[in-house]
């Protein structure tokens, strides 16, 4: 069964705010937090971002505000923030998980060759996490079933391509059969009536040859004698 655990480690869950200043960001996060083990992700979101106006810099809120959010079916924005604070949190342990997360969100999307970079970065930073290191495997798996996939489809639409352009020239070579026929057509039948034309003025010559020597002959022929009636 696919697994692609994400890390929702609430930071700061146990601090305990001394004194009885104003409320700061890490009031906000405990907040959050409870909020956010009661799985009533929009309070929690509420109280992050409150804590994020105190101090939209620190990690522990913007990691927090994009578990909330990706609890709510919101993926891009949870990415939007983990992409931010990665490029600010220097600390392994936190790199780790946010890595992680953005690993699974990618993955969610089938975009596997940047999960598998997450992942790897995610290792990188805990190379004893089994979670990570399982959804690494896995994905590398779905990418390549994706790729052959893909060649699979490129390679039925080269064919079908060729199919249609088979058709397309066996059309053309049909369609230019027929108009040589049809051009062919009138000078056969032009040709007949050239053929019958000469057939006929033949037939008249041997006419007029045959009565000229028929009529020759009986100029020629000696007139016999009648006999007597009774």
């Amino acid at each position: 069964m696919k697994r692609s655990t994400i890390f929702l480690i609430l930071l700061f869950s146990h601090f305990l705010v001394l004194g009885v200043s104003a409320q700061n960001w890490r009031d906000y996060v405990r907040w959050g937090n409870r909020q956010y083990r009661d799985s009533v992700y929009d309070k929690a979101q509420v109280q992050y971002q409150k804590g994020f106006e105190k101090d939209s810099s620190s990690t522990e809120i913007n990691y927090n505000l994009g578990n909330a959010l990706l609890r709510q079916g919101e993926p891009k924005e949870a990415m939007r923030i983990y992409e931010k604070v990665s490029k600010t949190e220097h600390d392994k342990g936190r790199r780790h998980m946010i890595f992680h997360n953005m690993g699974v969100i990618l993955q969610s999307q089938k975009q596997f060759g940047p999960a598998i970079e997450a992942y790897k970065e995610a290792l990188r930073c805990d190379p004893s996490d089994d979670e990570s290191r399982y959804n690494l495997v896995l994905c590398q798996r779905q990418l390549k079933n994706q790729q052959q996939n893909q060649n699979q489809q490129g390679n039925d639409k080269d064919q079908q391509d060729k199919q249609k352009q088979d058709q397309q020239q066996q059309q053309k070579k049909q369609e230019q059969q027929k108009q040589e026929q049809q051009q062919a057509q009138p000078q056969e039948n032009q040709m007949s009536r050239e053929n019958a034309e000469q057939m006929l003025n033949a037939a008249m010559q041997n006419e007029r040859q045959t009565q000229d020597k028929v009529k020759k002959q009986l100029q020629q022929a000696q007139p016999r004698r009648l006999q007597k009636q009774w």
